[in-house]
């Protein structure tokens, strides 16, 4: 069984400012035909594909005609008035294929619940599954609270400023300074940390109780202090691509990333295991300790193969490891446990490079690869907007696909922007192949490193047969009377 080490939860907010509408979302995600009553848009989803569950669940005081999907999602569009208005709440998170369907059903009723329809919020998702390997659950959610009778209530209210004396603060024009604070802190930005991490934990118990050990965790490699290169994700279209034989982009990253994991951890093993080794014998008395003439000696009288490529390759192994200790100037076993510290140290420098390089490419790979999505349905973007009112929504059904991944790299785009990022497609290239290059010379000398522990395992060996051997004396002698 595999381990799921990270799952990506992204949380977005509906916003009609990007000429969205909670019910168009609501209607895409169950598979449905909603009519907006706040523009009269039609929007037809019934053709879509891998809707396999729907749901609404509700707090306690909500209206029970808010069971409708219509009725719940026309009614958060007539009480936001704003052309920039806030919808709703849009959470996604993959779902544990190791689970069944009423596993994976069960799961996502208990962390709806427990962390959203019990804080008052009313709850609509959709369980999506093409059977392409990628089950995943979409949960829309309100953002206005309901007041106890059932009535939609104020996201925010006014508050006073007050002095160190809890007295309100004069604002100079006849009234006193205040700032308006929402009423519920469902917007607090801690909020999306511990969402994440309770997908991760109700996740986590589901598994257990279906028997299978997987581990999720919300968190980065990098925020877990794991050098480990996360690959990138892969999407839809290049999963099927990729399962049809059909090798690409990010394919191609993510199959260098598994090998410079595997590279990584490799090495890591090895050197553990030779530090400790030489560590053991260089703490020895001097009288116990082996002298490197003897391993020279005994790793000569290891047993030889009987080909001639076997015989080849142990000369060529002796040569590496003569070389090896002539260079490093190595006569005693604390000299060697020296080198293999030196060679510790220059594993995790080198291990350091490759990983900020990796995840660094990875990043810059997804801003390219976003930016040619812009550009690619721009142009429907374009005729969307020359098309007229009456064949608006026909339009945008047969190009639903297009509008939603321009929607998706415009939105990547602008908050790369507004995050202080220049949208500089030319220099992210330059930068990845500079990064490539400089990391190719680091695997390089990786690899170089590797063959270095090939040559100092081989004197481990033959320490090992002395040890045997050692020990066969010792039984022939037997017990000393």
């Amino acid at each position: 069984m595999p381990l799921i080490d990270f799952c990506h939860i992204p949380v977005s907010i509906i916003k009609r400012s990007e000429g969205r509408s909670a019910v168009a979302a609501a209607a895409y995600r169950s598979g449905t035909k909603l009519t907006n009553e706040w523009d009269g848009l039609t929007h037809d989803y019934t053709r879509k594909g891998g809707v396999v569950h729907a749901e609404i669940m509700l707090p306690a005081h909500a209206p029970p005609e808010f069971a409708d999907r219509s009725t719940l999602w026309n009614s958060v569009e007539q009480i936001e008035k704003a052309r920039d208005s806030q919808l709703a709440r849009e959470i996604e998170a993959a779902l544990p294929r190791e689970l069944s369907r009423e596993q994976q059903l069960s799961l996502v009723r208990a962390y709806v619940k427990d962390n959203f329809v019990d804080k008052g919020m009313c709850a609509d998702f959709a369980i999506h599954d093409k059977g392409t390997g990628n089950p995943h659950v979409h949960i829309m959610l309100t953002v206005r609270p309901l007041k106890e009778n059932g009535a939609w209530g104020a996201k925010c209210r006014k508050a006073y400023d007050l002095d160190e004396n809890g007295q309100r603060i004069p604002d100079g024009k006849g009234g006193w300074k205040n700032h308006r604070e929402d009423t519920t802190d469902w917007n607090d930005k801690g909020n999306v940390e511990i969402w994440r991490a309770a997908w991760a934990a109700y996740t986590n118990r589901a598994l257990e109780a279906a028997g299978q050990p997987a581990l999720v965790d919300h968190r980065s490699y990098k925020r877990r202090g794991i050098d480990k290169i996360p690959s990138v994700h892969l999407g839809p279209a290049a999963s099927q691509m990729e399962k049809r034989g059909i090798r690409t982009d990010k394919g191609e990253v993510n199959r260098q990333i598994a090998a410079d994991n595997k590279l990584l951890k490799e090495i890591k093993a090895r050197i553990t295991r030779l530090y400790n080794w030489s560590k053991a014998e260089a703490e020895k008395l001097e009288g116990q300790q082996l002298s490197m003439i003897e391993l020279w000696e005994a790793q000569q009288q290891l047993k030889r193969p009987d080909t001639r490529t076997g015989k080849i390759r142990a000369l060529q192994e002796s040569a590496a490891l003569f070389s090896f200790m002539q260079a490093n100037e190595i006569k005693t076993m604390q000299q060697l446990h020296d080198k293999i510290s030196d060679m510790n140290s220059s594993y995790y420098d080198l291990r350091g490079k490759i990983v900020q390089a990796e995840r660094r490419i990875a990043t810059l790979t997804e801003r390219g690869e976003m930016w040619a999505q812009y550009n690619k349905y721009k142009p429907i973007r374009k005729q969307l907007a020359k098309v007229k009112p009456e064949k608006r929504e026909l339009f945008e059904q047969r190009h639903s696909r297009e509008l939603i991944l321009y929607d998706a790299a415009a939105r990547y785009l602008k908050e790369l922007k507004d995050s202080g990022e220049e949208i500089t497609p030319k220099a992210w290239q330059r930068e990845i192949d500079l990064l490539t290059a400089q990391k190719q010379v680091d695997t390089i000398d990786m690899k170089a490193m590797r063959e270095e522990l090939k040559a100092v395992e081989r004197l481990r060996k033959a320490a090992d047969q002395l040890a045997r051997q050692e020990q066969d004396k010792s039984h022939d002698r037997g017990p000393e009377r």
